[in-house]
């Protein structure tokens, strides 16, 4: 998978240090940093990433309220990042959802899974790369 674009919106200073660096060791870039739900919106729209890591619980606002306000404007894919994916996550079965805490092979996977839904393809798990941590 070529370097790509990404958006990380994540409140928790430590785990959005943890990510970025995640994702860079991945060999992607990371567009823009957001910590609450205008930024993630602001950013989003201004940076139009290739795919967006998204906290759902965001410490002002939520995540999943800042994607929907920015599927309005354009489709972005989207991974929702949530420590209780039960109560913190959206209903829609289609939703890429990664538990926290994961690994960079959760993380690879949960990528491949939303860049292949945005191409309206069903995403096969004997497809999706196999990133080794």
């Amino acid at each position: 998978m070529k370097g790509l674009r990404i958006l990380v919106a994540e409140d928790e200073p430590f785990i959005n240090i943890m990510l970025i660096e995640m994702l860079e060791e991945m060999g992607h870039t990371v567009c823009a940093s957001a910590e609450t739900e205008e930024e993630t919106v602001t950013a989003a729209l201004a940076t139009k990433p290739d795919v967006m890591i998204v906290d759902a619980r965001l410490g002002t606002g939520s995540g999943i309220a800042a994607v929907e306000e920015i599927l309005k404007s354009a489709f972005i894919p989207h991974i929702f990042a949530s420590g209780d994916i039960l109560t913190g996550c959206p209903r829609d079965p289609r939703a890429v959802v990664i538990q926290k805490p994961y690994r960079e092979s959760d993380l690879a996977r949960a990528i491949a899974s939303a860049l292949l839904g945005a191409s309206n393809e069903k995403p096969a798990l004997s497809a999706m790369p196999q990133a080794t941590d």
